[in-house]
């Protein structure tokens, strides 16, 4: 046996992430975020659902509590509303009258609403922990060094950058500056459309931001174009991984980032769900690899899912590659009406970050907010918001 040894310690230098991930670093422009100030309930208490549900009651108009698909049932129960992330920041801004927006979702959602509510408003995230790992994949400093690249290039006076709402406040303030428009998993082709249409045909370009899949999903699906239309941005190798003449060529610049939840399915799932279910309709997300959008049968957005099987016969069978929490609850919810739904893929597919979004936190939140103290405000600095606004504002008026 051979050992080897070392006479000196390894001299092992932390980077930043780690020190994120570890909890003992701080980055107040990332999504992530690492305390939670204050004592939780425990996640034993019996009487969780009853002081979730009595603070609730005391605060009365006051609050609104929003609740993405994605959450669990035990939040999901206390929302007065439920939906995609830009619906629910929608569904705030048309309740003014609400003092407090509870957002049981993510930091990008909550971000959202603050940029579209009121300045009275004030809008609180459970958990300040719950964020976006897609989002993470697009800093400010990595976009503003990717625009630093196109315009070397020679090509930045040509692209018009489109970002899916799932980003930080930051990058839809960039979008905003520079002519962009924000787009959901929904209008992504109508986004692109108009986006194209800003310069020269036989010139333009998008940089879309921050989720590969459903860039290249949309252009080569939706609207024709080829794989070979689209480049690859990788921020973290020197001028993206590209040579100017890549960046020429492109129709699409699609940032490196991806849902690491929808980002697990693989074909071999859908091949392995048509042999153990026959007759299978595979529905996926959009933000699913190229390869798993071509092998499926529907794609579409999740509220799309959600419609696409309210309208399904009764007796049909149905394979969904989305985030777990929703699948389950739509496969209990279509039970008596002789609909067999399953998971796609046969591992468990939660996303980590929107279930830290518990009843514990939930409760101390609410609670916190009937006795008069202010948590976990999420509040967009006013020049960020403004450039935001900008961008969501040119979404909300795309035909």
């Amino acid at each position: 046996m051979r050992v080897v040894t070392t006479a000196q310690p390894l001299d092992v230098q932390p980077t930043p992430l780690a020190l994120l991930l570890l909890g003992r670093e701080a980055d107040p422009r990332s999504e992530r975020g690492v305390e939670c100030p204050g004592d939780l309930p425990s996640p034993s208490d019996p009487d969780l659902v009853e002081r979730a549900r009595a603070a609730k009651e005391k605060l009365g108009d006051k609050v609104f509590v929003l609740g993405h698909h994605y959450q669990r049932d035990e939040v999901i129960q206390f929302a007065d509303v439920t939906g995609d992330s830009f619906k629910l920041a929608r569904d705030a801004a048309a309740r003014p009258e609400a003092e407090y927006i509870v957002f049981c979702g993510v930091h990008f959602m909550a971000e959202s609403a603050d940029i579209l509510t009121g300045d009275d408003q004030k809008v609180v995230l459970p958990d300040l922990a719950a964020g976006c790992s897609m989002a993470d994949m697009a800093t400010a400093e990595q976009v503003a060094e990717c625009w630093d690249v196109l315009t070397e290039a020679g090509v930045a006076d040509a692209v018009v950058p489109v970002s899916y709402m799932n980003s930080s406040a930051d990058i839809k303030a960039f979008t905003g500056r520079h002519g962009g428009t924000i787009c959901t998993s929904s209008n992504a082709k109508r986004a692109l459309e108009w986006a194209f249409e800003q310069g020269e045909p036989s010139a333009a370009k998008v940089l879309f931001l921050p989720d590969q899949h459903l860039g290249r999903n949309t252009a080569v699906r939706d609207m024709g174009m080829s794989l070979e239309d689209c480049v690859l941005y990788n921020p973290h190798k020197p001028n993206g991984g590209l040579t100017a003449q890549e960046l020429r060529d492109a129709k699409m610049i699609l940032w490196r980032g991806h849902c690491s939840v929808h980002g697990r399915f693989s074909v071999e799932s859908v091949e392995d769900v048509r042999r153990r279910i026959p007759g299978v309709n595979v529905l996926v997300h959009p933000e699913c690899k190229h390869e798993v959008v071509a092998a499926a049968d529907y794609v579409g957005s999740t509220e799309y899912i959600i419609k696409a099987l309210e309208a399904a016969p009764a007796g049909s069978k149905w394979a969904i590659g989305t985030e777990l929490n929703l699948v389950r609850r739509l496969a209990e919810r279509f039970a008596a009406e002789d609909k067999e739904i399953v998971f796609l893929d046969k591992t468990v597919c939660f996303c980590s970050t929107m279930n830290r979004i518990d009843l514990p936190h939930l409760v101390w939140a609410l609670e916190s907010l009937a006795e008069g103290n202010l948590v976990n405000r999420i509040q967009v600095d006013a020049e960020t918001e403004k450039f935001a606004k900008l961008a969501l504002e040119r979404m909300l008026a795309l035909p």
